[in-house]
């Protein structure tokens, strides 16, 4: 185990750039490993001490500086590991605005890091050698990176780091531009400055009550906030090290996430509620034999909504890991917060209360009892809500009506509004969105802070001081009068057919025949094996498993068997929302429309719908 860090979080706490705490680090803790990467999930490890990190960094920034990058915007486009790390860290140390962006990738479509950079106006393009050879073999599907200056960053000049020159840079300076989650065809980058990272690293600091002995593993990608802001940036803020993994790797075989962490006796690590609900289904019994998960302190989970079935499950199913069900640390966040917003207190359970789902349609709350055992998921008259935790250091929340601007009352639910010095600056080159999420301000005179706040998007209600998210503004479905969340009516077509895929299923309205409905787009789990007697969830008569699977090539089944996961669909969502769906779109496995985190993009789901463009088997 590394020896831990020279300097005290105090003098840390000092510093005005990320900039001077890299050089502070590779001055005081210059042996101590940084960075941990496994190259292929497993054993085959990669490793990088804070001197050598500083160095390939000025080397990067060296080269920036050298072709007059300050300020400028640089995309950056590499596989996940230590060069992609190097990278963005040079872009800080040349007072560059880097933009992370995910590596090209055979058959997958270029449109977003298209749309990235013709956004971003970017004038640089960093990448691997081999990585830009690939890039130039697709030029024709990238106008906008054409124009860019294309830099390989791998096998620099020896010594080229000593032409470094400490830039122009304070807490107010851009450090980068986080593109959110959302439509592939209008990329928002939201404005990050170096002291709006200071801010959010000291409250997740305090949150996860990380320190310069904590041990972290993470497979999130380096380019999405949480992989960066809480796997790269966190562990350099606090001087602890880290096990980084490829998304892909865990992906492939989730196994290797919690097999990293019993071998490298890891604190700290986590990620959004799919990834848990993925290890309990995927990991064998024979596999879980070999895990100790009993040194995992912080088992955080956020990017998405959390679930109370999720944590129960994963908590039963790794109970004899020696896995600790008062590990999970829930917490939520977003991009235009720079990451963090509020988190669960260490060594309680998470707080899980049951709201009346009639109260909820009306935007009132109305709990009936906590429980931390949520075996009711499925019931009817009430929705489990995992609490989210509480505001940290400077933070401030407020629940507030939408319409009117005024805070709600306790019992009513309302936009999360979010005020303090992680709130980023705001979206590039976009004037009016930005005023519009960042600069609102409460109708009410009577608040000592009436803003400016900066307005979440997320539906929710604070109770004895922690937060409780119900949903998306824009994703409430209204129809014939009544408020429908999304998430509720998903998991509860999750629930009514073992075809049907687990966090792959979106649910929205459109406008037909004058009036709003409600179509729901599923996916096929390719694992299914028809039962052809199957009817339903609740009452199936299931037959000697002698079907063979078929997948890929041609529909699952025969037509009768797509016929009862519709109606399996239809029946469930009718009993429990009182919400007949006018239509149910089936997908092959991996066709519905995710963001990199791998949340629903319920939105580019109905466009596509909308358009005619959804891959859809049967519908």
């Amino acid at each position: 185990m590394q020896e831990r860090s020279n300097i005290p979080l105090r003098q840390i706490e000092d510093c005005n750039s990320f900039v001077e705490i890299l050089i502070a680090r590779a001055t005081l803790d210059a042996k101590n490993i940084a960075f941990t990467f496994l190259v292929d999930g497993e054993n085959s490890t990669e490793t990088i001490t804070y001197a050598e990190l500083d160095r390939r960094s000025r080397a990067i920034a060296a080269l920036l500086q050298a072709h007059k990058a300050y300020q400028e915007r640089a995309i950056l486009v590499y596989q996940p590991g230590l060069d992609y790390i190097a990278a963005f860290l040079g872009c800080l140390y040349a007072g560059v605005v880097a933009v992370p962006a995910y590596p090209p990738r055979v058959n997958r479509s270029l449109a977003r890091i298209q749309s990235i950079a013709s956004d971003a106006q970017a004038a640089f393009l960093l990448a691997t050698a081999s990585t830009l050879s690939n890039i130039d073999s697709r030029n024709d599907q990238l106008p906008d990176l054409q124009r860019c200056c294309r830099l390989s960053t791998d096998n620099l000049p020896v010594g080229i780091e000593s032409q470094w020159d400490m830039p122009d840079v304070t807490s107010d300076t851009l450090a980068f531009l986080q593109y959110t989650s959302g439509s592939t065809s209008a990329p928002k980058g939201v404005m990050v400055s170096h002291g709006n990272l200071l801010a959010n690293e000291r409250m997740i600091c305090h949150s996860f009550e990380h320190d310069s002995g904590t041990i972290g593993v993470n497979w999130l990608p380096i380019y999405h906030d949480m992989g960066l802001i809480g796997h790269v940036l966190q562990p350099l803020y606090v001087g602890f090290n880290i096990v980084h993994m490829s998304p892909l790797a865990f992906l492939q075989q989730p196994v290797r996430w919690l097999r990293a962490i019993s071998r490298f006796r890891a604190f700290a690590s986590g990620g959004p509620n799919f990834a848990y609900d993925l290890c309990a289904a995927k990991i064998t019994p024979e596999q879980r034999a070999t895990l100790d998960l009993s040194c995992w302190k912080t088992a955080f989970t956020g990017s998405e909504p959390i679930r109370a079935e999720t944590l129960n499950r994963f908590s039963q199913t790794f109970a004899e890991c020696g896995f600790d069900p008062q590990s999970f640390h829930p917490c939520y966040g977003l991009a235009e917060a720079t990451l963090f917003v509020t988190g669960a207190q260490k060594r309680h359970l998470p707080t899980i209360k049951l709201a009346k789902t009639i109260a909820l349609e009306r935007h009132e709350v109305c709990l009936t009892s906590t429980t931390s055992s949520p075996d009711v998921v499925t019931e009817k008259a009430v929705r489990p809500l995992v609490g989210s935790g509480r505001p940290w250091l400077d933070q401030r929340i407020r629940i507030v009506d939408p319409e009117t601007r005024v805070p709600c009352p306790q019992n009513r639910i309302g936009e999360v509004w979010v005020a303090g010095p992680n709130v980023a600056q705001g979206y590039w080159a976009k004037k009016r969105a930005t005023s519009d999420t960042f600069h609102a301000y409460l109708a009410s005179t009577s608040e000592r802070h009436a803003g400016p706040f900066m307005r979440t998007g997320d539906l929710g209600f604070m109770h004895e001081g922690e937060l409780f998210i119900t949903g998306r503004l824009k994703d409430m479905l209204i129809v014939e009068g009544r408020n429908h969340y999304p998430q509720d009516i998903e998991l509860t077509v999750e629930h009514c057919h073992p075809a049907i895929r687990q966090g792959c299923v979106a649910a929205f309205s459109v406008d037909q025949e004058g009036r709003e409905q409600l179509v729901v787009v599923a996916e096929i789990d390719r694992q299914f094996r028809p039962r052809p007697q199957f009817e339903t969830a609740h009452s199936a008569t299931v037959s000697s498993a002698t079907v063979e699977t078929v997948y890929e090539t041609k529909l699952v089944g025969a037509k009768s068997d797509l016929d009862a996961i519709r109606k399996a669909v239809r029946q469930a969502v009718t009993q429990h929302h009182d919400l007949p769906p006018a239509s149910v779109a089936l997908l092959r496995t991996g066709q519905i429309f995710k963001t990199s985190s791998g949340k629903i993009q319920r939105h580019a789901c109905r466009q596509a719908y909308l358009d005619g463009n959804l891959p859809v088997w049967a519908d």
